[in-house]
């Protein structure tokens, strides 16, 4: 549907003109065949018209060779056909020039004496040299125009995937800031002595959310900074009860990834990892690898069946937004592995090294 799109608009802004084409392509056939015609001399009246007449008889192969041999043939990578076709539509319209030129000249010109200018073998010469150039001079304007084509349709994809970068990470925050939000009014209800330490790592954790991430890519240790506040942020409004296993193996700590990848899936596993079981308090284990060839990583938590029936369903948001980034972002470079069991939920996340 994106491609149709983008398709639909080229041909509304399509700037491409056979009509100025050809206009501009025989004005320059015609000045150059009256200069070699006349040898540099000033042309005169039956110089003119044998000139226009001329190429009268030239346009049919020409443009038989424009409009029927190169797209159907040429263009379609049939060069067996092409070419003899090609010598055909060369040898016949000359010898129809050599034959026809002379007796039309006469009968509707009959009061100017055409003398001095190309016959026989010249006439087939010439009409092969011009078909030639002429097949040269489309192919380049073909190629120019459909890479003028491409190059607008890749900036118009790029402002696609722009816009729906954008989109996705302006979900994201208001659902972080929102589940944030709740934890310091949950320390407030408790009359928490440690939510100013809860307000100052809010507010160092939805700067970065806000300002950090407004580029292409964000070092590795800076994504797992914010994930380390989060989790001590978390700490606080879980009263240090739940488990949370960090394990990180990093060969490059500037390793460069696109932002807000991995916070959404810590969000996921706190959202629905029944770590407010005072009796029996859940876990969330995070591991992140990465080497010269991947980058993965894994998150997984526990959860009650009763209480979080098809967890793959009702994390609803957060997952399809992590499933569209990474679609966008690195299509064909990366697994995005969901695997759920009756008492815990993984997501496995991986993204093939592109060096």
């Amino acid at each position: 549907m994106q491609n149709l799109k983008l398709n639909q608009y080229l041909k509304v802004k399509n700037n491409h003109s056979p009509l100025l084409f050809n206009s501009v392509l025989w004005f320059l056939i015609y000045i150059i065949l009256l200069f070699v015609f006349t040898k540099g001399t000033r042309p005169i009246k039956v110089d003119f018209v044998y000139t226009a007449l001329f190429l009268l008889f030239l346009m049919l192969p020409v443009l038989a060779n424009f409009y029927i041999l190169i797209p159907k043939f040429l263009k379609t990578e049939r060069y067996l056909a092409f070419t003899p076709l090609f010598i055909a539509n060369w040898l016949f319209f000359s010898l129809l020039t050599v034959m026809w030129l002379n007796p039309v000249l006469n009968l509707f010109f009959s009061n100017l004496f055409f003398i001095s200018y190309p016959t026989g073998i010249n006439i087939f010469i010439i009409s092969l040299v011009v078909l030639v150039a002429t097949t040269l001079i489309k192919l380049a304007e073909d190629w120019f125009y459909f890479n003028t084509n491409e190059n607008e349709l890749l900036k118009l994809k790029n402002r696609q995937v722009e816009t729906q970068l954008s989109t996705l990470k302006a979900q994201i925050n208001p659902h972080f800031l929102f589940n944030s939000l709740n934890v310091i009014y949950a320390l407030a209800l408790e009359k928490n002595e440690k939510i100013s330490n809860s307000i100052i790592q809010l507010s160092d954790i939805l700067r970065y959310v806000l300002y950090d991430t407004n580029v292409d890519r964000i070092s590795i240790s800076k994504e797992i900074e914010l994930l380390k506040n989060y989790i001590e942020f978390q700490k606080v409004r879980q009263h240090d009860q739940h488990k949370v296993e960090l394990s990180i193996d990093l060969k490059n700590l500037d390793y460069q990834i696109y932002p807000m990848l991995l916070l959404p899936l810590v969000e996921n596993a706190y959202k629905h990892g029944d770590l407010d079981n005072l009796q029996n308090p859940g876990y969330i284990a995070i591991s992140i690898h990465q080497n010269n060839k991947q980058f993965k990583f894994e998150i997984t938590n526990s959860y009650s069946d009763h209480k979080n029936h098809n967890m793959s369903e009702s994390s609803g948001i957060g997952l399809e937004n992590i499933k569209s980034n990474l679609q966008l972002i690195y299509p064909g470079l990366h697994e995005f592995i969901i695997q759920e069991t009756k008492d815990t939920f993984t997501v496995k996340m991986i993204i093939a090294s592109t060096l």
